[in-house]
């Protein structure tokens, strides 16, 4: 019967784990968040991203589908300033692998290594998105979220993975206060 109630933990847990973004939020704590409800983007800030153009609009589209879905309106006098801030760094992963044959366990020499072995080394690039909002009329970011993960050149994926970073980092928008 233990094991019954376990499978559902169990099941989410995987699920959660097979995430490729991780979010990170932090917040003003003294701000209420609920008159906010209309939001336009920090033109300056954007303007100074180092990222192409193409991914800077996929970014752009997928707040807008974002907030639109949380009920937020686009405004020329908005309550909200949208920023983004990204950064990457390439990393290297390096595995070596030995099916080596001979007796026992234990440290030592075996003369059989060299037939088993294998070295594979991979890159990747880790993204780092930002997206902060500024409270409009007092000047000062009341919220950020910040999501890492594994970037792609794939054309085809980039709008999905933009997508996933994206809403996952506005989900933690409004915080939940405790």
């Amino acid at each position: 019967m233990k094991t019954l109630k376990l499978i559902p933990f169990l099941l989410l847990l995987i699920l959660t784990s097979c995430s490729t973004v991780t979010v990170y939020s932090d917040y003003d704590k003294t701000v209420d968040f609920t008159p906010y409800k209309t939001y336009a983007y920090f033109k300056p800030g954007i303007d100074k991203v180092e990222i192409s153009d193409l991914d800077k609009r996929r970014i752009l589209r997928a707040i807008d589908d974002q907030m639109q879905a949380k009920g937020f309106t686009k405004s020329d006098n908005p309550d909200l300033l949208v920023n983004i801030f990204t950064k990457s760094r390439e990393q290297v992963d390096v595995n070596q692998f030995s099916a080596g044959w001979g007796y026992g366990w234990g440290w030592g020499w075996n003369p059989y290594m060299m037939y088993g072995g294998q070295t594979t080394v991979s890159t990747s690039t880790e993204g780092t998105l930002y997206i902060d909002l500024i409270d409009a009329k007092k000047k000062e970011m009341i919220w950020q979220g910040e999501g890492v993960g594994t970037l792609t050149r794939n054309i085809d994926k980039k709008d999905e993975k933009i997508a996933e970073f994206v809403a996952k980092i506005l989900a933690q928008y409004p915080p939940v206060k405790k």
